[in-house]
């Protein structure tokens, strides 16, 4: 058994380190039946109360490291229009977000998140869930592992993430708001189902399901072809996330206005690596 894993992770409840013991077969069964219904899944009180007190005093010590920022974005999370399109497109429905990220390349080398990310038991635990492999960790060095940071009225709008999949992990709840809700499985590779997502768009709930996350809980989730978004943090207390990804792609990073956008800067990488998706979807 990994000791610092032993550490962080409720092993005796969860033990991710072997994936044929009984309790993480029952696990992965029905995590990958969620996934595959709901494309999402939540592990309760998976991170250990200790850990994730380390976890949020990291974060918190590096506040002023946070890229925060605010402007109206579509959901595929541009911000420029393109008036070719139809006004009523969903490409031309912009809508406001504010928060922030510690990005991934500021954590310190011996990170409690940073470890988790890195160890083969959690990789192949998720991959296991999701019933996909291989998959690969996130090589976008500014958003592989990045905290995201909603303060009050902090808000993140319907969208699509960049990559396949997303683990997130409450470190610590606000208030009131900060709500996580979804539309599963809207779009799929080479179908963008434009209707569908600009009905949800225009107010139409028929399809939203609700999450309520508490610190520790660790979800599973197929962001990249899930609506989904935060509603508005209330309240005086902050919102803060882990947000580690997974993609299919290992050669794959944000495109250089997502990564300007988000989390501030462009790297090398992000205008080395920057081609169309092979799965046709808008990205």
């Amino acid at each position: 058994m990994n000791d610092r894993l032993n550490t962080i992770v409720d092993l005796k409840r969860y033990p991710i380190h072997d994936l044929n013991s009984p309790i993480i077969k029952n696990l992965v069964k029905k995590c990958k039946e969620e996934l595959d219904l709901y494309s999402c899944s939540t592990i309760p009180n998976f991170i250990l109360p200790k850990s994730l007190e380390v976890m949020n005093s990291e974060l918190e010590k590096q506040l002023d490291e946070v890229y925060m920022s605010k402007e109206s974005i579509n959901a595929y999370l541009y911000a420029k229009d393109d008036p070719s399109l139809p006004e009523k497109h969903p490409k031309r429905n912009f809508m406001e977000r504010y928060n922030g990220y510690l990005n991934s390349d500021c954590f310190p080398k011996n990170s409690e998140m940073k470890y988790l990310y890195e160890t083969e038991e959690l990789l192949k635990f998720v991959s296991a869930c999701l019933g996909i492999s291989p998959i690969y960790r996130w090589a976008d060095p500014l958003a592989c592992h990045a905290y995201n940071v909603m303060k009050p009225d902090g808000i993140l709008p319907w969208h699509f993430d960049s990559c396949e999949f997303t683990l997130s992990l409450m470190i610590q709840k606000p208030e009131k708001g900060g709500i996580f809700e979804y539309c599963p499985n809207i779009r799929a590779p080479g179908n963008e189902n434009f209707d569908e997502v600009k009905k949800v768009l225009e107010g139409d709930r028929s399809r939203v399901r609700q999450l309520k996350l508490e610190p520790g809980d660790l979800q599973i989730f197929k962001g990249r072809f899930t609506l989904h978004r935060v509603t508005k943090v209330e309240g005086q207390k902050s919102r803060y996330m882990c947000i580690p990804a997974y993609v299919l792609d290992p050669y794959r990073v944000n495109t250089p206005e997502h990564s300007k956008a988000i989390y501030g800067k462009v790297l090398p990488i992000h205008i080395e690596r920057n081609q169309a998706r092979s799965d046709g979807l808008t990205d």
